[in-house]
């Protein structure tokens, strides 16, 4: 007589329903559990795109209402609504836990530490996911986003960089902690970039409209590609985060008076056709980035991309042919980067059709998942955690 091993059952904190970097990655981690027979609950505080992908991966979205640690939190009031807001969700979180009888507990990203204290309250393992790098931030503010992490069971962190950041606050983490890079899944099929540059430079950017992002660096680098008499277009795609919407109005009247040059292609799902309809892709981040999803859809889309030299963005690019590295906030540079790839095309486009192979073998979804279910199941009675972590794919 034979007996079935237990359903495991695991519940993903998640601080959004959206469809951006971090929570594309999640939904992998999600895949990663059903395909192994893993019950998959995940938490988000709103309702969003996201809730539909993960029961198309075999999860079950819910509503938890959990404060979100953003930047207005760091103000004093803020911090009292927070601190408000957490001491209410504590009974929430703790019910769904007792309730789903969860054997380990998913915290994705730093921005909901409530749900690291009250796992532990209810003596479940936590794996919390690293999606963030504040490394220019002050001290004290890296110092809270990093406490929680004392806390956890395992820890996973998206780059080299990121754990870097939160282990030069409290060394003894990097003991527990693993580098897992992203798993970013490619097109269906690549559409080769085009022979020539007829009509002119196609530039793209894909991500949230956000100052940190440098959106506004790459339509001042198409204006000064036009003024030396290189032509191009830019195209934007993707959404300012609520309350932001000032940023997205700044940036439609600085792209005013190049009129048809840049488009606003608002927040779509699928990134793959634009990439596809483009000739370089732009990351001009400001500030430090954790990794670079965009960056590597670019290269797996067999699109040369321009990306700042900024926090894991080189680590997401490294050993990409086709990938340019630039000063960040500074649009000059992202100028003429993007005027050397049209002055050299042929090799350019060469280049980037070897970068769609690397970066598939690099960034295989298949390799994420398998690294970690790994964190998972070493969370689990009788299992040991992994003594050195991943080596970085």
């Amino acid at each position: 007589m034979t007996t079935s091993s237990p359903v495991r059952t695991a519940v993903i904190a998640h601080p959004s329903a959206e469809l951006y970097g971090s929570d594309r990655v999640m939904l992998e981690t999600v895949t990663a559990l059903t395909d192994a027979g893993w019950r998959v609950l995940v938490a988000t505080p709103s309702t969003g795109p996201l809730h539909g992908e993960i029961r198309a991966r075999g999860g079950v979205p819910l509503i938890v209402d959990v404060p979100v640690l953003r930047k207005s939190s760091l103000r004093p009031l803020g911090l009292v609504r927070l601190a408000l807001g957490s001491a209410l969700a504590f009974g929430r979180i703790l019910g769904l836990l007792r309730r789903s009888r969860a054997d380990v507990v998913y915290v994705s990203t730093l921005t909901q530490p409530m749900w690291v204290f009250v796992a532990r309250a209810a003596r479940r393992p936590v794996l919390v996911h690293v999606h963030e790098a504040e490394r220019e931030v002050a001290r004290p503010i890296r110092w809270g986003l990093a406490f929680p992490l004392l806390a956890a069971t395992r820890i996973v962190a998206n780059s080299r960089f990121s754990l870097d950041v939160v282990t030069a606050e409290f060394p003894r983490l990097a003991r527990r902690s693993a580098v897992v890079y992203n798993g970013v899944p490619g097109p269906a099929a690549i559409v080769p970039p085009r022979e020539t540059l007829e009509g002119g430079l196609r530039v793209v950017y894909v991500g949230r409209l956000s100052p940190r992002k440098g959106v506004d660096l790459a339509v001042d680098a198409v204006a000064r590609l036009l003024g030396a008499g290189v032509p191009a277009r830019l195209e934007l795609v993707g959404a300012v985060f609520p309350g932001y919407e000032w940023y997205e109005e700044q940036l439609r009247v600085q792209a005013a008076p190049l009129g048809e040059r840049v488009v606003f292609r608002g927040f779509e799902p699928a990134v793959w056709a634009r990439l596809a309809a483009a000739d370089v892709a732009v990351v001009p981040s400001r500030v430090d980035e954790p990794f670079g999803n965009t960056a590597v859809e670019a290269a797996l889309s067999a699109r040369p991309v321009v990306v700042a030299r900024s926090g894991g963005l080189p680590e997401a690019v490294a050993g990409l042919e086709a990938a340019t590295l630039v000063p960040p906030d500074e649009a000059q540079a992202l100028a003429d980067a993007l005027a050397a790839l049209a002055a050299d095309w042929p090799a350019a486009r060469t280049r980037a059709l070897r970068d769609a192979d690397a970066a598939a073998a690099r960034f295989a979804p298949p390799v994420y998942r398998a690294a970690v279910l790994e964190e998972f199941a070493a969370l689990l009675p009788g299992h040991r955690p992994p003594s050195a972590g991943h080596p970085a794919p």
